[in-house]
């Protein structure tokens, strides 16, 4: 029989999990659960030196847990945080940032700022990617990340999507991977067909939508437009069915506005965007300096930026991987904003930014763990960190995002 144990949990940890003291001493880790909470727990994964453990009962529940909105919560893998109170998110979400920046990045005492909070905890994404079950209905990985779990409810994309995707009833072919929908600034809705197979999936259409195939060959439209305008502080911004745009765009714009006021530009600076996408934040820093270079390895995003950013003549694209540009890049940067993948910033880029010794880094950040092994980093290399933001682009879930402000240590 697995071991049972009653225990009082006392740290959120990035991954959504409270971590306890187990009799022996080991940390153990358990989903579902608040800080201060008495806990019966299961033990379901022994280490030598930590464990993992499933919920069995809340025995003193904390004054932050409330009911899940979703009947799907705990089996379906996409939510973390539905069972606590959404202020209390944002200060556990704030807290494991600092902590992560403490532990990993080796950084005393961070200069982290309160979390900005989303206006609209629910129905606030702009793009949900769905998989398919073998009857073809969409749904989400499960929570041990064992199979598809077919869904009647979900409670995070907005009112558009939500109308839309339970009509969905896509035969399941060999090849077909994932199915998306994305909405537009105007109403205008996207189907994206996500597959390993050239051929395009059959489909028959009853509503009003563009729909894209993206395989191996490209992206192949079969109704509609090849991509959607999204619309971010009143500028229009072109998105191609397989480029990435932030899927909170009320959390966009405030990301936006954090950087124009609090990064200090001049028409003398020559700015560097590695990772740049479709252009979000060069669009609004390119009126401020002399020079803008982006640097994207997407070709669909790289083509989404030209069109973005045809009205300034100062502004240049690289289109190719960062780790191949930045090592033999001869300008001398003023300034480098950095908004990596989940993966953080590889090897040759982070050498290549210290080689380049902008006055200031910006480094937009969707992982707080590669963030501080990244801080750890740029601190030995001569930067200090000047301040950080997170910002709660994901409500009801753990993930985090941030902006953080870097300078040279010797300025």
């Amino acid at each position: 029989m697995t071991a049972e144990h009653v225990l009082t949990l006392t740290t959120p940890i990035y991954g959504g999990e409270t971590l306890g003291r187990l009799p022996d001493g080991r940390a153990v880790f358990v989903p579902f659960t608040l800080p201060g909470e008495k806990v019966r727990l299961r033990l379901v994964e022994e280490k030598p030196r930590y464990a993992r453990a499933a919920l069995v009962e809340i025995l003193e529940a904390s004054a932050g847990r409330e009911t899940p909105r979703c009947r799907h919560y705990g089996e379906c893998g996409g939510c973390h945080y539905q069972h606590i109170a959404y202020a209390r998110q944002v200060e556990i979400k704030t807290e494991v940032l600092r902590d992560q920046l403490q532990r990993i990045g080796k950084q005393v005492d961070p200069p982290v700022r309160p979390m900005v909070p989303c206006p609209h905890p629910w129905n606030y994404r702009n793009h949900v990617q769905f998989h398919l079950t073998e009857a073809g209905r969409p749904g989400f990985v499960a929570v041990d990340g064992e199979g598809v779990l077919p869904i009647g409810e979900c409670h995070l994309p907005e009112e558009s999507i939500n109308r839309l995707w339970p009509a969905l009833d896509i035969e399941q072919v060999p090849g077909l991977r994932r199915v998306a929908l994305r909405a537009g600034a105007q109403g205008d809705m996207m189907l994206v067909l996500e597959s390993d197979d050239p051929r395009p999936v059959a489909l028959e259409l009853e509503a009003s939508l563009s729909v894209v195939h993206l395989g191996p060959g490209g992206a192949l439209v079969l109704a509609g437009d090849d991509h959607l305008v999204m619309e971010v502080h009143g500028r229009a911004f072109r998105v191609s069915a397989g480029s990435f745009f932030q899927v909170n765009t009320v959390m966009a714009e405030a990301m936006v506005t954090h950087l124009l006021e609090n990064l200090a530009l001049s028409p003398a600076d020559t700015l560097l965007d590695v990772y740049c996408g479709v252009g979000l934040f060069s669009a609004f820093l390119a009126p401020r300096v002399g020079r803008l270079i982006g640097v994207e390895a997407s070709p669909y995003a790289a083509e989404d930026f030209a069109v973005n950013l045809d009205e300034f003549d100062h502004v240049e694209l690289y289109e190719a991987p960062a780790e191949t540009v930045l090592p033999s890049l001869d300008v001398r940067p003023d300034v480098i904003l950095v908004d990596p993948p989940r993966a953080g910033l590889a090897k040759a880029v982070r050498e290549a930014i210290l080689r380049l010794r902008p006055r200031a880094l910006v480094y937009v950040s969707c992982d707080p763990a590669t963030l501080a092994r990244d801080a750890a980093r740029l601190s030995a290399g001569g930067y200090r960190l000047a301040h950080i933001t997170p910002f709660d682009l994901f409500p009801q879930t753990y993930h985090i995002e941030s902006v953080s402000l870097w300078y040279r240590a010797d300025d």
